[in-house]
């Protein structure tokens, strides 16, 4: 299940650095002569601080989200490998059983 959404993180992934860098000015501080109340300022002034932290975290969360999902394609294309490597091996052992069958069916007519 998670398998199916690394194609919709992988997409997303770049996006949210960038919206992450656009957040964080839109919340700067306004100049001095609009902020009357200090509760108000200091309130601002806090919720600044927290979006500033959560954008960072943001981004360090893309990252290791991008690689992550850099990983997992790795880890698919080695599984595809094996699925290969085990395919080709059926299909040997296969051949190799039916000769061996053609060779004791043809043993037992003679």
């Amino acid at each position: 299940m998670a398998l199916q959404l690394i194609p919709l993180i992988k997409v997303l992934g770049p996006y949210l650095t960038t919206i992450a860098t656009t957040a964080i000015p839109a919340f700067t501080a306004k100049p001095a002569e609009t902020k009357t109340d200090p509760v108000q300022a200091q309130q601002i002034s806090e919720l600044q601080q927290a979006v500033t932290k959560n954008a960072q975290s943001l981004h360090t969360l893309a990252e290791q989200l991008q690689k992550v999902i850099a990983l997992a394609e790795q880890a698919s294309k080695e599984a595809e490998r094996q699925i290969t490597t085990y395919k080709l091996l059926v299909i040997g052992s296969t051949v190799v059983s039916v000769a061996a069958i053609a060779l004791a069916a043809f043993s037992l007519v003679n």
